[in-house]
């Protein structure tokens, strides 16, 4: 399965697909969310992705305030909703500049409004993966749907993806999370990425939470196909999600990284040397050599060869065939022996 966006392909033999989550980090600002995606594009990300949601939707007014907040659950997402007048302009300067522009829409409505801006993919944030009823929605669109499993099972995703494929879409990506802010590395469980691979048959990712970069890296050499990660124009500004998130700089030595890394690991095939090995081949490569003079017609004897650089001479392994044989012209002490020397 390769899944096509606008400007990108997202499959298993396709390179990682990286997103810029952006979220709620604009704090309710045009000129800063257009900031973010400028700037996702110079670090040379594939997508920016925000989050839609309203308050009245998403959290009962019932619901307990936590420490972690100075504000009650409540009254903190009313402040962070976006403004969803801003989605037309922001698509079409998504557009202008040559990448995706993602979403993830926590109700009916934004789902809708994710399609009328024509959005490639459609997210499912882990808070709200087992929300059936959403997943069908944004199934029923033939869009990509990207599933986010912190905290979920393996039945509770079983759950979501069969709702998609009841629906006949193939298009779905699961990634590996842990829904914590920041979340520490030794709860990233990358080897789950496996498991999903090989349970689900699906493209696999990492929503990375952790501070720093070097574990969403790790989940590429892993085998990751999409990565998202949280991302701000600076992480003193206010707001739940900037102080966790990476900056401008971090996001261009995170790409350059990924990119690197894919390159490193390479077509699988060892037929060495590589033609760009070929000097250093012939210069430091070991060889069968002369140990003293060998005077022609005297018969090769252990004590007459060694094995030594460069590779001018014939290979070691012949080390043993090349005893008893009789040499056919004069070879200096040191000097390769090759095949027409004997």
């Amino acid at each position: 399965m390769v899944i096509d966006t606008k400007f990108s392909k997202i499959g298993k033999d396709q390179p990682c697909f990286i997103i810029a989550e952006i979220g709620s980090n604009h704090n309710g600002d045009f000129n800063i969310a257009c900031e973010l995606i400028q700037k996702a594009k110079e670090a040379g990300v594939n997508a920016v992705k925000f989050q839609t949601f309203k308050a009245k939707n998403h959290y009962s007014k019932y619901t307990p305030k936590v420490d972690l907040y100075d504000q009650d659950i409540y009254t903190l997402i009313k402040s962070l909703e976006i403004d969803r007048s801003w989605h037309t302009k922001l698509s079409d300067y998504c557009e202008n500049i040559n990448i995706d522009f993602l979403d993830s829409p926590c109700d009916n409505d934004a789902v809708d409004l994710a399609l009328s801006v024509n959005m490639p993919l459609l997210k499912v944030a882990s808070f709200d993966m087992i929300d059936l009823k959403l997943v069908e929605k944004i199934a029923s669109t033939g869009k990509g749907i990207i599933l986010s499993t912190g905290m979920s099972n393996l039945s509770e995703i079983q759950d979501a993806i069969n709702i998609c494929r009841l629906k006949r879409n193939e298009k779905i990506i699961v990634l590996q999370c842990t829904s914590l802010y920041p979340a520490p590395s030794n709860l990233a469980n990358l080897k789950v990425m496996n498991t999903l691979s090989q349970a689900f048959n699906v493209i696999i990712g990492y929503s990375d939470h952790t501070m720093g970069d070097h574990i969403a890296c790790a989940a590429v050499a892993r085998g990751a196909k999409v990565i998202e990660k949280h991302y701000t124009l600076n992480r003193g500004m206010t707001g739940p999600d900037h102080a966790f998130a990476i900056e401008p700089i971090e996001l261009t030595n995170m790409v350059y990284k990924i990119r690197e890394i894919e390159s490193a690991i390479g077509d699988g095939e060892k037929n060495g040397p590589r033609d760009e090995e070929l000097e250093m081949f012939k210069l430091c490569r070991r060889s069968i050599v002369a140990n003293r003079n060998l005077v022609k017609g005297s018969i090769i004897t252990s004590h007459d060869i060694c094995i030594k650089r460069p590779s001018l001479g014939i290979h070691p392994r012949f080390h043993n065939i090349i005893l008893g044989r009789k040499v056919v012209k004069d070879i200096y002490i040191d000097e390769p022996i090759t095949w027409e020397d004997i």
